[in-house]
């Protein structure tokens, strides 16, 4: 089947581009809302980008409702920190239910069981059970499409690891063991896949 893009409606290029780009990693994003609580929202156009400066980018689409920005460009866009998750297993209804559309400022984590701690060289807290964090400050955001869609870069400044996740290679470089991680992908749809079956392939010199 050949499928050209040429004329078709968004929401199903959208549809098809989901179901086509797997799996991918989905950034659970934490950032800070008027009144000082936290919003809480996943999106998986999401990618690290560079590494000098260290940016990672996401993909922020409008609000369903009413066409507005939604809360987490809005929050980052005035303050200027956030923080993103990797979600493993056992927290994806967590991540899913984080979806719902709120009233603006209405926090994410009041309905969940969702722990925060500080988060050290973050002015924003963590997701205590998230075993992968990366502290994050606006770098630009653009706006693309007449959407518009906004690409968020973030510059990140830290990453928290847990220990667990975490060992030494022969030569004493970090390593950090994904079935450990356990990540969360995102397919089309309601779908999402976990850690399976690691493939090691040298690459070539």
């Amino acid at each position: 089947m050949q499928i050209e893009f040429d004329g078709m409606d968004p929401k199903d290029v959208y549809h098809i581009l989901t179901q086509t780009v797997i799996p991918r990693p989905v950034a659970w994003v934490l950032s800070e809302n008027p009144d000082g609580d936290y919003n809480l929202a996943p999106f998986s156009f999401f990618t690290p980008i560079t590494s000098n400066p260290p940016l990672l980018m996401f993909s922020v689409g409008r609000k369903p409702t009413d066409g507005s920005f939604k809360d987490t460009r809005v929050n980052i866009e005035a303050r200027g920190h956030f923080v993103v998750h990797i979600a493993h297993r056992e927290l994806a209804g967590a991540m899913t239910e984080t979806a719902r559309t709120l009233p603006h400022g209405e926090s994410e984590l009041t309905n969940l069981d969702l722990q925060l701690e500080d988060f050290e060289g973050s002015p924003l807290p963590r997701l205590r059970d998230c075993r992968v964090a990366f502290a994050c400050e606006l770098y630009d955001i653009k706006e693309i499409g007449p959407g518009p869609q906004s690409l968020v870069f973030g510059k990140i400044n830290g990453i928290y690891v847990a220990d667990e996740v975490t060992k030494q290679d022969e030569k004493g470089r970090l390593r950090f063991d994904g079935s450990a991680i356990d990540p969360v992908g995102r397919l089309g749809g309601s779908e999402y896949v976990t850690f399976g079956e690691v493939l090691k392939i040298p690459r070539p010199s």
